[in-house]
């Protein structure tokens, strides 16, 4: 569902209009629907449904406590990469028993901790990996259910900075040691093979690479079973691209018979690790026109909110939709929509044919609810933006804007 629609002329978020939240809160803003974020998350239930599965949000997309209750509330598992996401989900009662651990570089600490919590599942990324957790786990007298990332060499068809599942990329381990790793681990006391783990990338728009990735995991599993592991779950990762500007991603429920024929296949419990897809459309940034200014050749609109709000158009050469939150009337001009940081790639939207807007208009960023706020940063010391949740006609500060204070706490 789309959350963000013009009454009139004017664009509202379900049914606040921007405009006024602006004036009560500030900008630059990111602000989220909870219907969307909800509705997402239960269409994909409903194309799963009668499939043995676990949905584990992807806490990396958004890790906001507010988002995190709200999916928590619905029954949601989580997918964490780090400690600090553990000690979110946790503040935002999920349940560790429906989290599963990914990423590449975990601590011992992270380890215990997760241990501790009682984590479904360690997606291991590598051989010195699972001899690390085993060391953790007989140290504390448990035995860590682990699931291996195995990369299928499969081009997920995205962008390269967001694409992991070919043999150069530094996830999961290659498709022909996973069986002697899981041969391995039968020799280890502290480990025990609950699962087979895949992600080959993320903003994919293809179905034919998941597809691909997919077969590959069912037979490997079903081998693995062959060989004696008791193997209840296999992970198919994430990565369902959205809609940002042109793109034509396969829809959930296309996803989703995709998914359904590995499992039955398998027999196994599928778990899905969606970020993107459920949160990424459920959120915009609002930010406020600041200049206008024309050179040779070229018309840059300045606004307040920069590339440390919104990373991803040049950490990704990312593009997204930008609305204007009053439409008005006249021709498009050409034009590069700018922050205002110290950089030449601070550049949120370049060569836009949009209506030039006035100074002080409101222009949204469309489908920022995804690896915006998260990937925030302080650059140039400037605070990170507020964040707001609407329901409906009312609205919440679920994060506040960084004072001052907050760029120097820790320091000295």
């Amino acid at each position: 569902m789309n959350p963000f629609l013009y009454n009139g002329r004017n664009l509202q978020a379900e049914k606040v209009p921007l405009e006024k939240l602006a004036r009560k809160v500030g900008t630059p803003v990111y602000v989220y629907s909870s219907t969307a974020l909800i509705s997402n998350f239960q269409a994909l239930t409903r194309a799963l449904s009668g499939t043995p599965h676990l949905i584990c949000y992807s806490v990396k997309a958004n890790s906001n406590l507010a988002l995190l209750k709200l999916l928590s509330r619905r029954g949601s598992g989580f997918d964490i990469v780090s400690g600090g996401e553990l000690h979110r989900v946790q503040k935002a009662g999920g349940d560790p028993c429906k989290t599963v651990f990914s990423g590449v570089g975990k601590t011992e600490k992270e380890m215990a901790e997760a241990l501790r919590a009682g984590i479904l599942l360690f997606n291991v990324e590598s051989g010195e990996e699972l001899e690390r957790l085993d060391q953790v786990s007989r140290k504390m007298a448990r035995r860590a259910p682990f699931a291996l990332r195995v990369n299928p060499d499969v081009d997920a068809k995205t962008h390269r900075h967001i694409a992991t599942g070919l043999k150069k990329h530094k996830f999961g381990v290659p498709f022909e040691e996973a069986v002697s790793l899981y041969e391995k681990s039968r020799r280890m006391k502290g480990v025990i093979a609950r699962g087979l783990d895949c992600h080959i990338g993320s903003q994919m728009t293809e179905l034919a690479p998941i597809k691909d990735a997919l077969r590959q995991m069912a037979e490997l599993f079903n081998h693995l079973r062959a060989r004696g592991f008791a193997l209840s779950y296999l992970d198919v990762g994430g990565g369902l691209g959205i809609i940002y500007r042109k793109e034509k991603p396969p829809s959930m429920a296309e996803y989703s018979r995709a998914v359904r024929k590995a499992a039955v296949q398998t027999g196994a419990t599928i778990l899905l690790e969606p970020g993107r897809v459920l949160a990424g459309n459920a959120g915009i940034l609002l930010t406020r026109v600041l200049y206008r200014k024309k050179t040779k050749g070229k018309t840059w609109v300045i606004v307040d909110a920069g590339t440390n709000d919104l990373l991803r158009p040049a950490l990704y050469e990312a593009e997204h939709e930008i609305q204007p939150v009053y439409r008005r009337a006249g021709k498009p001009v050409l034009m590069d929509v700018v922050g205002p940081l110290c950089e030449s790639s601070d550049v949120l939207a370049g060569n836009r044919k949009m209506m030039l807007p006035e100074q002080g208009d409101l222009l949204a960023i469309m489908s920022a609810g995804a690896y915006g706020m998260s990937m925030a940063s302080n650059y140039n010391s400037r605070p990170r933006p507020a964040e707001v949740l609407v329901e409906g006609s009312r609205f919440r500060v679920i994060r506040k804007r960084e004072s001052y204070g907050d760029l120097l706490r820790g320091e000295s």
